[in-house]
């Protein structure tokens, strides 16, 4: 006997009508399953999209099971939501839906997309889970416009949950990933120390192959229960943001593993991919990649995004992937790909979603950041929809990672035949608006680590890699760096083993840390570093000819008055006596030295400073003097005092 409710609805006509077109951006308060109470009578109302289903049961813990006894029933407005109130269904109750299609009447059984938590993988049921929760990070709420904003110092740390640091316990002496909660007690004050601005998690959505990182999400509304419960990844993300830390994710909306239990498929028909694997199959994920075309679709997508921001407090998501959804022959062959209507091989869906997406993340949320991985050339990617753009905040500047790494590669011996491999990405850094980034990415599938790509004995990898550090932070554009290469670490990033934490003990490493938490301490507190990252006013080259020595100099300045002169020098020989112009007379404190004792150098340097005499060279009235350290990066800051 059946004791569920077809009366109960938490949808009206709006949301409905809102669905259907595309631009419904808060469904996770509509569809899935909630909790709560009708009549007196406790229970859940589910509800779930399935228009080519010829029925739908919800069965789980409510019900031992049973596959029969709770059906749910098609709404009459043409929605395609099933939807029911099934009493004694309670918050923790695993379930799933068997859905029977219209297409040939076969039966599966399915997981809820909107579903706020998940099982441990590889079980596969949803549960259903009350977010309730009050929160205590009002402050930054309300304040962090200014953190996130476009002229504020951005350094990101980013990071995967399950291999940052291992913990044991009774179960697992040899360590085990630590939880969210044990997160919140160690990570802020990790990155406070590190003077880090903001982490970034790899994809925390659920996901049921660990070793996907994320990256194969099918909990779109979902923490990963590997780590603890929805509230506890909130009380992380509170917990950075009461260090003062912002919290960016990674999202995934251009593919998704083809799981039975997952979307693929759902309801019989290819309902969230396209059909034609020409168009719905990643040849280099082998996953279903989304119908941006249709309407019911993007507003799955959007409310996913909207989850994120609003539920969990998220500061921002930097989109995975983007190159992959703008364009309809990315990684396919001649007869692999389908052009759009104008016979181009553009995707016009993806970029109405992505500007459509954009556009609901800055108008909803104030304060947010939205970053895309896009690795090509794509125009105006994080410029305004209004004025043609995608409308993203920031872009990975994935030129500038390639260029630099290879430049970085060569024996000393060969940069001077290669300068302008080190020049080229300012000649396009005011483009867009720039992340510099050494992701990931760049530590895993053979590539080995940041400090293994140095050439080299010991001492020059290390100096090579602190004047790689130097440079970046110098550089006009945002900052991102993997875990792990703040310290240096000597191993590929392997996501079953926690870093290898023990390096701090030697001092090169420990070096390599002090080296990166002033680069961010000094960063953050110089506005010529990090207010005009966007725009050309804020550099200025001072020399970048020097091909014979492998110098570059150039300024920093904030537009008020301030300026930074960065010095690097990418042989392993010293320049003393190095002529330097200056844009003003005075004292120029070194402020930074990456061959410093403290952070495993040679110690050559400036002594604090330099007096600056009024000497003409490249193109300045006055000039400075200076000691160039080997493989080494030098700030100096103008003071005006003698």
């Amino acid at each position: 006997m059946s004791d569920i409710r077809h009366d109960v609805s938490l949808l009206t006509d709006h949301d409905v009508y809102l669905f259907k077109e595309g631009r419904h951006h808060k469904l996770y308060r509509k569809l899935g399953s909630h909790p709560m109470e009708v009549d007196g009578q406790s229970g859940a109302l589910f509800a779930v999209w399935a228009p080519n289903a010829e029925s739908v049961a919800v069965f789980g813990d409510f019900n031992d099971w049973d596959t029969k006894r709770h059906q749910l029933r098609l709404r009459q407005d043409e929605s395609g939501i099933w939807e029911g109130f099934v009493p004694g269904a309670m918050h923790s109750h695993r379930y799933k839906y068997r859905i029977r299609s219209r297409q040939g009447g076969d039966e599966f059984d399915k997981g809820d997309p909107y579903g706020f938590r998940w099982e441990l993988p590889p079980e596969t049921a949803t549960v259903v889970w009350d977010l309730s929760r009050t929160w205590e990070d009002a402050d930054w709420m309300a304040n962090r416009h200014q953190r996130n904003a476009l002229d504020a110092p951005h350094s990101c740390y980013e990071m995967h949950l399950g291999s940052w640091r291992h913990t044991p316990d009774d179960e697992h002496p040899e360590g085990r990933a630590m939880s969210y909660l044990e997160l919140a007690d160690t990570l802020p004050r990790y990155l406070l120390d590190m003077g880090f601005t903001h982490v970034e998690f790899l994809p925390v959505m659920e996901h049921p192959f660990y070793g996907s990182w994320g990256y194969q999400c099918l909990g779109f509304f979902a923490p990963t229960c590997r780590y603890g419960t929805p509230q506890e990844f909130m009380r992380l993300v509170e917990a950075l943001h009461q260090a003062g830390i912002g919290v960016i994710l990674d999202w995934v909306p251009s593919h998704y593993p083809s799981d039975a239990h997952g979307l693929a498929t759902f309801d019989g028909t290819h309902l969230y991919e396209h059909e034609d694997p020409r168009q719905g199959y990643h040849p280099d994920w082998k996953s279903d990649i989304f119908n941006y075309g249709r309407n019911e679709v993007r507003s799955f997508l959007i409310s996913s995004a909207h989850f994120w921001l609003d539920v969990c407090h998220a500061d921002g998501l930097r989109v995975d992937a983007v190159a992959s959804m703008l364009y309809l022959d990315y990684s396919r062959e001649d007869g692999e790909w389908i052009p759009n209507k104008y016979g181009g091989r553009e995707n016009i869906e993806a970029i109405e979603f992505l500007r459509i997406l954009n556009e609901s993340a800055y108008g909803d949320f104030e304060g947010v950041q939205t970053i895309a991985e896009e690795s090509t050339a794509w125009p105006q990617v994080s410029r305004p929809a209004y004025l043609g753009g995608l409308g993203f905040g920031m872009k990975w500047n994935m030129g500038w990672m390639h260029d630099t790494l290879d430049y970085f590669r060569k024996d000393p011996v060969y940069r001077r035949y290669h300068q302008s491999q080190w020049t080229f990405s300012i000649w396009y850094a005011f483009n867009e608006n720039f992340v510099l980034a050494l992701s990931h990415d760049e530590v895993v599938h053979g590539k080995g680590s940041l400090i293994g790509k140095m050439p080299g004995d010991a001492w020059r990898q290390f100096a090579n890699l602190r004047l790689l550090y130097g440079y970046m932070w110098a550089h006009p554009g945002k900052k991102l760096l993997f875990m792990g290469g703040e310290f240096a670490q000597g191993k590929e990033w392997n996501h079953d083993a926690e870093l290898d934490w023990n390096l701090l003990d030697i001092h090169w490493h420990d070096g390599m840390r002090l080296w990166v938490r002033d680069l961010n301490l000094l960063y953050r507190a110089e506005p010529a570093l990090h207010r005009l990252d966007f725009d050309l006013e804020g550099f200025e080259w001072v020399d970048f000819h020097d091909s014979d020595n492998s110098v570059l100099v150039f300024l920093r300045r904030d537009g008020q008055g301030r300026t930074v002169l960065v010095a690097c020098n990418a042989t392993p020989e010293p320049h003393a006596s190095y002529r330097i112009g200056v844009p003003a007379p005075g004292f120029w404190e070194e402020v930074l030295n990456s061959d410093s004792p403290t952070y495993g150098g040679s110690g050559w340097g400036n002594t604090g400073g330099l007096e600056s005499v009024p000497v003409p060279s490249h193109g300045h009235y006055d000039s400075v003097s200076m000691t160039l350290p080997p493989l080494g990066a030098v700030f100096l800051r103008h003071t005006g005092e003698g």
